[in-house]
C-alpha cells in the first residue's frame, strides 16, 4: 500500500522567540529593545502574525494527508521522503535554506509578513494553502537553477542562490583558478574569495558584486542555466594575477579552484555553520547542478 503524500512545513524561530529565550522574560526583553530603540510590542506582533500563518496553512493540509514541521536549525537533520510536499512559512531566504536538502519535491512559498519580504520566493498568502496542495505534483512551476560544488574527496554543496569559497573569515586566500574553456587556462589567485551564483542569487549578494563590477556581464534569470562568477578584490602581484575575475558558466562548464592555503571553506546562501573545507591540495569544481528546485507558482 503506497503512503499518503506528507506535507513538511519549514518554519524559522522568529525574532520575538529567539529575544525571549535570550533575555528570559517578554518584560527584560522589551527593556533591551527599548535601550536600542526599538519598540517590542512590533516584534511581537510579526512573531503572533507568523504564529497565525502557521496555523492557518497546517489547517489546510487534507485530513487523510500526513503532517511534519521543521525549524530551519533542523533542516540537516531532517530527512524528506520522495512523496513530500514542502511547504516553506516565513522568509524567502528560507527557501533557498532547504533548497539544498530537497531532490525535487514541489515546494510551496507562503509569505508571512507581506510588504516586508520581497516574495520572490515565498509567492502565496495562507489562504492560498488548499488550493496549491491540491495541485501540488502537476500545478505549474518554476524549475529554478541550482549550483553545486564537489571537491576530489566527494564533498558536495547545492545552493541556490550563490556559491562562496575563500576564507573563513573572507581573508585573502590563495588558490589556483581554472576554467574547463579557454583551454583550461589556469591563474594562481590571491583574493577574498570566489563567488559562483544563479539566476535566483542575482537579486542579492551576486547582484551588489555585479553592480560594483559595472554590470557588464548578462544577469541570468532563475530559471536559465547559467551561472555568473567573480573573483572578489584579486591582488596582483609577481605571483598571482587578475586576468581570470569574471565570467559566465554554462550548463556544462566548470570552474575549478585549486587550494594554495592552509584551510579554505565553501558555504551556499549565505549558511557558513554548514560550510564544506578545504585543505592544501584539494581542487572543487563548480558549475550548474543536475537539480533543480520545483517553485509551484
Amino acid at each position: 500500500m503506497s503512503l499518503a503524500p506528507r506535507v513538511v512545513l519549514v518554519h524559522r524561530t522568529t525574532e520575538y522567540e529567539e529575544l525571549v529565550a535570550r533575555h528570559g522574560t517578554h518584560g527584560q526583553a522589551a527593556v533591551f529593545l527599548t535601550s536600542r530603540g526599538r519598540d517590542i510590542e512590533e516584534v511581537a506582533e510579526r512573531s503572533r502574525r507568523n504564529r497565525r500563518a502557521l496555523a492557518e496553512v497546517a489547517s489546510a493540509v487534507p485530513l487523510t494527508w500526513r503532517q511534519a514541521r521543521v525549524e530551519r536549525g533542523d533542516l540537516d537533520r531532517f530527512l524528506f521522503g520522495p512523496e513530500d510536499v514542502v511547504v516553506v512559512v516565513g522568509q524567502d531566504g528560507l527557501v533557498a535554506n532547504v533548497a539544498k536538502y530537497l531532490s525535487g519535491q514541489p515546494v510551496i512559498g507562503i509569505d508571512t509578513d507581506p510588504g516586508r519580504n520581497p516574495g520572490v520566493l515565498v509567492r502565496h498568502r495562507p489562504r492560498d494553502t488548499g488550493a496549491l496542495l491540491a495541485s501540488a505534483h502537476g500545478g505549474p512551476a518554476d524549475e529554478l537553477t541550482m549550483v553545486e560544488a564537489v571537491a576530489d574527496d566527494t564533498q558536495r554543496l547545492l545552493a541556490l542562490n550563490e556559491i562562496y569559497l575563500g576564507a573563513a573569515g573572507h581573508q585573502t586566500a590563495r588558490y589556483r583558478l581554472g576554467l574547463d574553456e579557454y583551454g583550461g587556462a589556469v591563474e594562481p589567485k590571491a583574493s577574498s574569495g570566489v563567488l559562483v551564483g544563479t539566476g535566483t542569487g542575482a537579486s542579492g549578494w551576486l547582484r551588489s558584486v555585479w553592480q560594483g563590477r559595472g554590470g557588464e556581464l548578462p544577469l541570468p534569470r532563475p530559471t536559465d542555466e547559467r551561472l555568473i562568477w567573480f573573483v572578489r578584490e584579486a591582488w596582483p602581484s609577481p605571483v598571482t594575477g587578475t586576468s581570470l575575475v569574471a565570467g559566465e558558466l554554462g550548463g556544462a562548464g566548470r570552474l575549478s579552484l585549486t587550494v594554495e592555503s592552509d584551510r579554505l571553506i565553501a558555504f551556499g546562501d549565505g549558511m557558513e555553520g554548514d560550510a564544506v573545507e578545504l585543505v592544501w591540495g584539494q581542487t572543487v569544481r563548480v558549475g550548474v547542478a543536475g537539480v533543480r528546485l520545483r517553485l509551484l507558482t
